[in-house]
């Protein structure tokens, strides 16, 4: 475990990622019951997290600010990963994963709050935008929570169930060109 977190929160240690995290990273993301929103996102190899990974450390080193290994304050185990990521085109996106025995406990808005902070003052001219989908109830919940409203509802392209429903919600309205980079 590095010795330092690049930031903190109360009760929360945010790391920049680094490879000697993908076995811990790899086994919440492979857990079916973080993935209950979009099985089909599921890594089921190593190399699918490490790949993730990988990309968030780009963003680290490209924008200055990028996904957080998160681990609760003092502890070495990892509960999940989190931050705010510019996409192509110009939008901050706002995610999160957080291993099933750390949901429920106000951890996703409490670092998407420092997420929020942090890409606000790199970046302030980008939004940041939550997409989420529709029946993650308690993703929609943390969008509202940090004062996030909807900006767009409907059919979520490319996802293998047809009745899936994308929303995007921003704390200003978006621009067609933001809104199709949220929808990337």
């Amino acid at each position: 475990m590095p010795t330092e977190p690049e930031d903190a929160t109360d009760r929360l240690d945010l790391f920049r990622p680094t490879l000697d995290d993908v076995e811990q990273l790899h086994e919440i993301l492979s857990d079916p019951r973080v993935w209950q929103h979009f099985p089909s996102l599921r890594p089921t190899e190593p190399a699918q997290t490490a790949a993730r990974v990988r990309g968030w450390m780009l963003g680290w080193r490209a924008v200055g600010l990028d996904t957080w290994v998160v681990r609760e304050r003092g502890s070495d185990a990892i509960i999940g990963y989190g931050g705010c990521s510019v996409l192509p085109g110009g939008v901050w996106n706002l995610g999160y994963r957080l291993a099933p025995a750390s949901q429920g406990r106000g951890f996703a808005t409490e670092l998407s709050r420092r997420a929020i902070e942090r890409a606000e003052r790199l970046r302030p001219e980008l939004p940041v935008v939550a997409y989420l989908l529709e029946h993650n109830l308690a993703s929609k919940a943390v969008a509202e929570k940090l004062g996030m409203t909807p900006v767009h509802r409907g059919p979520d392209a490319g996802n293998p169930d047809p009745r899936a429903i994308r929303l995007v919600y921003a704390f200003r309205p978006l621009t067609a060109g933001e809104l199709a980079a949220a929808l990337h």
